[in-house]
């Protein structure tokens, strides 16, 4: 068993470390944001009907959002507090954490695709489908959860690849799938003419290779901390560790679904091209969220691991760096989406329409998250603290507390712009109150820390 991965989470330079974990984790989360924007690319340019394809799809990834979101019990709460048991020297609970985890995975799956199945169309209508739109999304979701359990594999049990410092194989089966994706597509969309059925089709069979390399690594002797059978078996004192840490990731992905809901459902009234056009943008937004996501994969081991052995000069400088990166990769980006709206939307339609719906709607709707990684920077590191109490709060914030009552509320005054202009409102607010709050308590959490070492 080589620990030596591990112990360099405490003796690396902070810098090169978050470098050398970040990077294979961007890298394939980048890779993995191509093969979905491919994906809507492909979809978007089907002769004829590519926009109201597109808008099925769109209506969709609210559903998809959701299922991997149960995949963050287990990833975004149980690899934080194995990391922490690593830096504390106790191997046990980390396979505990790991095994359990994996159980979580299968009995979420059972559950998610026997209700998402028996209602899935009334969902579908719930949250915006039309006549024009509902079969292109039962075509595509009815094949897309078939793969549940794999999807859950690589969003959840890849986390703990990187909590013992293996990022480089996270990132090897991000890029199998992806690539693997991209050369399927055009396959089975245009070649054997399956639409939208072939674009889920080949998002199932690239998620069935990533997760069965995901898993075959995490019980090979290349692992330090492997998956058992015999830490497999539910302990309910780990899995309520798990769960009170994985609410707040869980509920970061679960409100983007929700949201997903009510945005669709209030667009729906103004007509189909309003749906395209979320979808649009929600494409283009995840260009900022990706790579993010990638780089808080290889931040929150650092942090994690370095607070479990009670290194608090480490764990300042991994989140200044942290805070760093999310703050001015999202200003860049988001500006640049605000002032050339149409570059972005031709990227995946070239319907005249549509391309004028999202240069009309796009500034506004992005104008908040310019300041959101600020937000994302702090929210991380309260989970990788383990601060479950206070990471779900922030969750709750930007989404619930927010943007569910601006989205029902400002389109009686503003109309439709209304609801473009709630996620603005909320994603700028969200991110302010919750970096006051990070000031306030991280130096309160460290000087704990500390007392717990003296």
């Amino acid at each position: 068993m080589n620990t030596g991965y591990e112990q360099r989470m405490g003796t690396e330079p902070v810098g090169r470390l978050i470098l050398r974990m970040s990077l294979p984790a961007v890298v394939a989360q980048v890779v993995n944001l191509l093969y979905n924007i491919v994906d809507r690319i492909y979809i978007g340019h089907i002769p004829i009907e590519g926009a109201n394809a597109l808008a099925g799809v769109g209506l969709c990834s609210t559903l998809i959002i959701l299922v991997a979101a149960f995949g963050q019990f287990a990833g975004g709460g149980g690899a934080p507090l194995a990391s922490m048991a690593l830096g504390k020297s106790d191997r046990e609970s980390a396979e505990k954490l790991l095994g359990n985890g994996f159980t979580l995975n299968l009995i979420f799956t059972v559950i998610l695709t026997a209700v998402l199945f028996a209602f899935m169309r009334p969902v579908l209508f719930l949250i915006g489908a039309s006549e024009n739109t509902i079969g292109y999304a039962v075509s595509y979701f009815s094949i897309y959860i078939l793969g549940t359990f794999f999807v859950m594999v690589t969003t959840g049990l890849v986390m703990f690849v990187n909590a013992q410092g293996r990022p480089g194989y996270a990132m090897v089966s991000t890029l199998i799938g992806a690539g693997l994706n991209i050369g399927l597509d055009p396959l089975f969309i245009f070649a054997f003419h399956m639409g939208v059925a072939g674009a889920a089709l080949a998002s199932v069979i690239s998620q069935v290779i990533s997760a069965l390399f995901v898993l075959r690594f995490l019980c090979s002797e290349k692992a330090s901390l492997r998956l058992k059978r015999s830490a497999m078996k539910l302990d309910w004192k780990v899995v309520k560790r798990m769960m009170a840490l994985g609410i707040s990731p869980f509920v970061m992905s679960c409100t983007e679904s929700v949201i997903g809901f009510v945005l669709n459902g209030s667009l729906a009234h103004y007509g189909d091209i309003y749906v395209s056009a979320l979808a649009v943008m929600q494409s283009c937004m995840q260009i900022v969220g990706v790579p993010l996501n990638g780089f808080s994969q290889g931040t929150t081991p650092v942090i994690s691991y370095n607070f479990g052995s009670r290194n608090n000069g480490r764990v300042k400088r991994a989140y200044w760096i942290s805070w760093l990166v999310n703050f001015l990769y999202g200003l860049v980006l988001i500006v640049t989406m605000m002032i050339f709206p149409a570059f972005y939307a031709k990227i995946f339609t070239q319907d005249p329409a549509l391309v004028q719906t999202v240069k009309q709607t796009m500034p506004l709707f992005v104008s908040g998250m310019s300041i959101f990684g600020m937000q994302r920077a702090c929210q991380n590191t309260f989970v990788a603290l383990d601060q479950a109490k206070i990471s779900l709060f922030i969750a709750f914030l930007r989404k619930i507390f927010l943007l569910v009552p601006l989205v029902l509320i400002l389109p009686h005054y503003f109309g439709v712009m209304g609801v473009f202009a709630g996620e603005a409102i909320a994603d700028g607010t969200a991110a302010i109150i919750c970096m006051i709050i990070f000031l306030v308590r991280f130096p309160k959490i460290l000087s704990k820390n500390e007392r717990k070492e003296a």
